[in-house]
């Protein structure tokens, strides 16, 4: 199989989603009657780290066990006049790049996704329970500013919401941790990528939390509001602490042990008033009020 090595100068002038598949035989095709009623199937698209160096991940990802559509090098040339990237699996094609995952109640997110991993080692080591006893590799500047330039064609091509932005450890919380704490989710939403909770709205949800978190069982349906595959079960389960570890691990990479604190709690709250106010009519998930207990923040947009 030939890697085509692709220019950001060339993605972002007119690539539109890949070849043409090919024609069915034994039928003449007329393509003179183009319905405008379709809409691009690809819904998320979820960020990876490698954990190898780059020949390596090239080697995995080629097959034939996993794959993914795109792979940003640690440090992009420019030879072709734009950072390079490569893609490995055409975006009309399912890359098999998310194992066992979902999201927002969407499950196998291979199907409507598209992969992009980033050439990182990830953590020093296998266990990341200590928090304070890991490093992890950075991620180098002209990496994310080449990761920008791409998840700005793939948002505008496919229509992808901010919210359709997601890390691996996001959508298989119980398996995955990837892209980890060090990867730069604020600096993505700064240029108008991802999601962010308004200041505003944080400081608010933090003066209500400021008694302590909710509880577990209140926690558990706003990450399931959230997207995550979480039932509330008033339990710390594996799959509860997964998704809490993999929030924290996004919204406040100090601190992702995968505790339930009020900080956490707040930040959830603020993201769901921000981007799913909604969830929010929710009685369950309604936050304490210093002024009227019971009563619902107003959203904010």
């Amino acid at each position: 199989m030939t890697l085509l090595h692709i220019s950001l100068a060339l993605l972002l002038g007119g690539c539109a989603g890949g070849e043409r598949p090919g024609e069915p035989t034994g039928v003449a095709i007329d393509d003179s009657h183009p319905s405008s009623a379709h809409s691009s199937r690809v819904r998320f698209l979820v960020l990876h780290y490698t954990d190898e160096d780059e020949a390596t991940s090239l080697e995995i990802l080629t097959g034939p066990r996993v794959s993914a559509h795109y792979l940003v090098p640690r440090h992009p040339d420019r030879e072709l006049g734009a950072p390079r990237v490569y893609r490995l699996v055409d975006e009309s094609r399912r890359a098999w790049h998310a194992g066992a995952s979902a999201w927002a109640g969407r499950p196998h997110l291979n199907d409507s996704s598209l992969g992009i991993e980033l050439v990182n080692a990830g953590p020093d080591r296998p266990s990341i329970e200590a928090a304070s006893t890991v490093a992890w590799a950075p991620f180098p500047d002209d990496q994310i500013t080449a990761l920008i330039a791409l998840l700005r064609d793939l948002i505008a091509r496919h229509d992808i919401a901010p919210t359709g932005l997601l890390g691996h450890a996001e959508i298989a919380p119980t398996r995955k941790i990837d892209p980890g704490p060090a990867f730069p989710w604020r600096r993505l939403y700064a240029v108008g990528v991802g999601t962010w909770p308004l200041e505003a709205d944080l400081a608010r949800y933090r003066r209500l939390f400021a008694a302590g978190p909710p509880p577990l069982a209140t926690l558990q349906r706003a990450l399931a509001a959230w997207g995550y595959a979480v039932t509330p079960s008033g339990e710390l389960d594996n799959a509860t602490r997964g998704a809490l570890r993999a929030f924290q691990m996004r919204y406040r990479p100090a601190d992702y042990r995968g505790r339930p604190d009020a900080d956490t709690a707040a930040r959830l709250w603020a993201l769901l008033a921000r981007y799913r106010p909604e969830a929010l009519v929710d009685p369950a998930l309604i936050a304490p009020s210093e002024a009227t207990p019971g009563e619902p923040p107003a959203p904010r947009g």
